[in-house]
């Protein structure tokens, strides 16, 4: 019996666990047997890659083939074992050399015409080699950029299985039949500026705000007065990732198949789904290994939901945890994973089904109970996890006579100096913003002047204890802003405003 094995990479989550493909050939009549734990994708992987060994002019073994996975105890998802399984294979049959196969992770699919295809999850994949120790990568030649974003692993990329073969020889590539192609590139992303948004000062400092601390939004108002508008142009506001975040969100990406080919994703993301997202889209899911979801693919950005009394109150009530503790864990009955999902949620309403509701000089046809069944669409919970509640009325100017507002450019600075200095006083902290500190660590700081307007607003139902701490980080958040190193009660009261929920009032 003649026997080989190569490397791949099990992702489960965020997390790689490094997998040895071990190939037997000879004790049977012929015929290949893949074990392991396999799903769908990865157990047709004896097809395709007979299929493509064929083309290449070689040949499959003519005896029992024996595939195992190991560890066979895990579950295992994805083509982008097909490389490891052919070298595996070719190195038991003595067509290539066992030592680089052997030391290597290889990552990619294989076509029949011995194509050599991208794949997702490549940037976490060889982020787990490194960890384990291993030196050298084989990808796919277009996904040689993402990979190279790894700094510590030497990179080789592959277009086609003769490409393979050479490299598994420790001799250079010398281009095979699709080298050439370009590689897919994503278009660069239009950055809208808040000078477009005319005829809402107030609304804009209220975006300013949510930006400078981290905090969530709420936007509700009439059709056409500029909600989604300003839900797009928070990112433009927020500062870059750094180094650690960049990484783990370009990380998160590549799992979901973002091309990588620019480098790291350097700007905060935005995810804005329909309406009609289901559970599985919004939080993550799949059959056997979950996937990222659009609060996972918003981490470190921005998560809008625009008509967010239309979503399904199951999949706003998943938002909860989330919201608290900045993860998602998603259990299934072979595994669990946990993603990161640290977002700012911007969501946008009307004031009732046909957005008329208080109005001035419009006409609401709305019942009243149609009303109260819309506004029961979003539970108090949830909207008490949101900081800032602000309510948008029609400009009474023309768009011609409305000034422009500041442009992003301006308010991304104050946003800049303000996070300055919230990480100066949170320095030593696992914090970096407002919107993160919980409650016990935000009662040591410097107590406020004024706290007495918050006792009178929880006395009087206007806010729970949660409330209080929302307060009071908005508070801070507006000391910041003007460079106060101490909360007043002029700030305490510009919080209490915006944490008014002026929605269910209107209502």
């Amino acid at each position: 019996m003649s026997t080989a094995s190569a490397w791949s990479v099990a992702l489960l989550g965020m997390e790689g666990t490094l997998i040895e493909v071990e190939a037997a050939i000879g004790g049977g009549l012929p015929r290949t047997v893949l074990v392991g734990l396999p799903d769908a994708a990865l157990y047709e992987a004896r097809d395709r890659c007979r299929a493509a060994v064929a083309g290449a002019g070689l040949s499959w073994p003519n005896q029992l083939l024996t595939i195992n996975l190991t560890p066979a105890s895990l579950p295992k998802a994805g083509s982008h074992y097909d490389l490891a399984i052919v070298s595996a294979v070719l190195a038991a049959s003595g067509v290539v050399p066992h030592a680089i196969a052997a030391s290597s992770v290889l990552v990619g699919e294989l076509g029949l015409d011995g194509r050599v295809r991208e794949v997702q999850g490549v940037l976490p994949a060889l982020l787990a080699a490194r960890d384990a120790g291993f030196e050298a990568a084989i990808v796919p030649a277009r996904q040689v950029a993402e990979a190279e974003l790894v700094a510590g692993l030497r990179v080789l990329g592959v277009s086609c299985l003769a490409d393979l073969i050479e490299v598994l020889h420790g001799r250079p590539v010398l281009g095979g039949a699709y080298a050439n192609e370009p590689p897919t590139v994503q278009p660069p992303d239009y950055a809208p500026d808040l000078a477009d948004v005319r005829g809402q000062p107030d609304a804009c400092w209220a975006l300013e705000v949510a930006a400078a601390g981290g905090h969530h939004l709420f936007l509700h108002g009439a059709p056409g007065v500029g909600k989604s508008m300003l839900a797009e142009r928070l990112p433009g506001l927020l500062p870059d990732l750094n180094n650690a975040e960049a990484l783990e969100v370009s990380a998160i990406h590549s799992l979901v198949g973002r091309p990588l080919n620019g480098g790291l994703i350097r700007r905060p993301p935005y995810s804005n789904p329909h309406h009609n997202a289901s559970m599985a889209a919004m939080v993550g899911g799949g059959a056997r290994v979950a996937r990222p979801g659009a609060i996972s693919i918003a981490h470190r950005g921005v998560l809008f939901l625009d008509e967010v009394p239309e979503f399904s109150a199951r999949v706003l009530d998943a938002l909860r945890t989330p919201l608290e503790t900045g993860k998602v864990t998603i259990a299934r009955s072979a595994s669990q994973v946990c993603y990161p999902a640290r977002f700012q949620l911007v969501m946008a309403a009307n004031p009732c089904p046909c957005g008329m509701l208080g109005v001035p000089g419009a006409n609401c046809t709305c019942t009243p109970m149609s009303v109260r069944r819309y506004n029961e669409r979003l539970s108090g919970p949830m909207l008490d996890r949101v900081d800032i509640h602000h309510r948008l009325l029609p400009s009474r100017l023309g768009l011609a006579d409305a000034p422009a507002g500041e442009s992003s450019k301006k308010v991304a600075e104050r946003v800049r100096l303000a996070r300055e200095r919230q990480a100066e006083r949170l320095m030593g902290t696992p914090w970096q913003l407002n919107g993160e500190i919980p409650g016990a660590e935000l009662r040591r700081l410097p107590r406020a002047r004024g706290m007495s307007l918050l006792d009178d607003a929880v006395r009087s139902g206007r806010l729970s204890a949660r409330g209080v701490d929302k307060v009071l980080r908005l508070a801070w958040t507006l000391a910041d802003l003007d460079g106060k190193d101490r909360i007043t009660r002029v700030q305490l009261a510009s919080a209490l405003g915006l944490r008014h929920d002026g929605w269910r009032c209107a209502a």
